[in-house]
C-alpha cells in the first residue's frame, strides 16, 4: 500500500507522460518500490523499477568510488597531483590534486563555457581534457574555495583509465557493477554499449512534452554518463553499509564533509553532499532530474529517478523520507 501523500506526489507522473521510479529502503527492506508514467513516450513504454535513467551527476559518487578502489589498490593516492596522470594539463593546474577534484576545490574553468556555440558533435571525457589544456588560469588557487566542477570529474575518469589501464566504463563494470550485481547499470558509450530498459529524457515545451534526451555534454562519462535503475541502486545503497566494495576507512574518507558549498546548509564530501546526518546528491541533465537521499543512522534511503526536465525531485525525496521515518 502506497501512502496517500506519496501517491499525491506521484500524481503528475502518471499516465502517458514522462515518468518516475521511486524507492524507499528502510532497514534494508524496500518499503516503497513504485514506477509510473512512461520511459518512452513515443512508444508508450511504461516506466518500471528496472527502467534505467541517465543518472547525470549521481554518477559522481561512482567516479569517486572508482578512484577510491584504486587508492585501496595502491595505484592512486588522494593527494596525487592530477598532472602526474594527465601531464598535458597547463601549469596553472600544477597544484591540483585528486582530492581537490573530488571535493570541487580545484578551481578549474568550467568546460561547458569553453564549448563552441555551434558544436554538434558529442564531447567525451578526452575532449574535456583538450578544452582545459588551453586554460592557463583557474578561478582561485586550488584548495582555497569551492566551485562545483563537472570538468573535474571528467579528469578523474581519465585518471582512472590511466591508472587502471582500461576504459573507464570497463573499469566500472568490472570493479563496481558486476561485483554488486548491478547488471542493468552501464556507463553508456554510443556504439559500444547498450542501455536496456532505457528511459528517454523529455522537456516541457509550449505545453507539450518534447524528447530532449542528449546534448553536447551527455557523452562525458565521469561527471554524468551512467544509466541505472532504482533496483540496481538498491544494491549500491546496500554496499555502502559494509566492506563488500570499499573498506570502512575509505568509506569514511568519501563521506567526510570536506568543504562548505554555496549553500550554508550543505557541505561537500567526495561525490556526496552532506546536510546534517543526510548524504545526498541530485542529478540534472537535459531531460532528467534525479536524487538519492540517504540517512545512514536510520538506515533510510529514498531514490527518485525521473525522465523530465521539471520539477526537481529533492523536495519529493525529503517529504517521502519524512513519511518513511514515521
Amino acid at each position: 500500500m502506497i501512502p496517500r501523500t506519496v501517491a499525491a506526489w506521484l500524481r503528475p507522473y502518471r499516465g502517458r507522460v514522462p515518468g518516475a521510479s521511486v524507492l524507499v529502503i528502510d532497514q534494508g527492506e524496500a518499503r516503497i518500490r513504485i514506477a509510473c508514467g512512461c520511459a518512452d513516450l513515443e512508444h508508450g513504454e511504461p516506466a518500471t523499477p528496472a527502467t534505467n535513467y541517465r543518472l547525470a551527476s549521481l554518477t559522481k559518487q561512482f567516479t569517486a568510488a572508482a578512484v577510491a578502489l584504486l587508492v585501496e589498490d595502491g595505484r592512486l593516492g588522494f593527494d596525487d597531483r592530477v598532472r602526474d596522470w594527465l601531464p598535458s594539463l597547463p601549469g596553472a593546474v600544477a597544484p591540483v590534486t585528486l582530492r581537490h577534484l573530488l571535493t570541487h576545490t580545484a578551481g578549474l574553468i568550467d568546460y561547458e563555457d569553453l564549448i563552441a556555440p555551434d558544436t554538434t558533435v558529442a564531447l567525451r571525457d578526452a575532449d574535456v581534457l583538450a578544452l582545459l589544456e588551453r586554460e592557463e588560469c583557474t578561478y582561485f588557487p586550488p584548495g582555497t574555495a569551492y566551485r562545483y566542477s563537472n570538468g573535474g570529474y571528467a579528469l578523474l575518469a581519465l585518471t582512472v583509465e590511466r591508472a587502471a589501464g582500461m576504459r573507464f566504463a570497463a573499469f566500472l563494470r568490472q570493479r563496481l557493477f558486476t561485483p554488486l550485481g548491478m547488471h542493468g547499470t552501464v556507463a553508456f558509450e554510443a556504439g559500444v554499449s547498450t542501455v536496456f530498459h532505457r528511459a528517454y529524457g523529455y522537456s516541457r515545451v509550449g505545453g507539450s512534452w518534447v524528447r530532449t534526451d542528449q546534448n553536447a555534454t551527455s557523452s562525458v562519462l565521469g561527471d554524468g554518463g551512467i544509466y541505472s535503475s532504482i533496483d540496481d541502486l538498491a544494491k549500491w545503497d546496500a554496499a555502502l553499509y559494509d566492506d563488500r566494495l570499499l573498506g570502512a576507512g575509505t568509506r569514511r574518507i568519501l563521506f567526510t564533509p570536506a568543504t562548505p558549498t554555496d549553500d550554508p546548509a550543505v557541505r561537500y564530501a567526495m561525490g556526496w553532499r552532506i546536510t546534517g546526518e543526510t548524504w545526498w546528491h541530485s542529478g540534472e541533465s537535459i531531460g532528467f532530474r534525479n536524487v538519492i537521499l540517504r540517512h545512514p543512522r536510520r538506515r533510510l534511503t529514498v531514490i527518485v529517478l525521473t525522465n523530465r526536465n521539471d520539477p526537481q525531485p529533492y523536495p519529493m525525496a525529503l517529504a517521502i523520507a519524512g513519511l518513511a521515518s514515521g
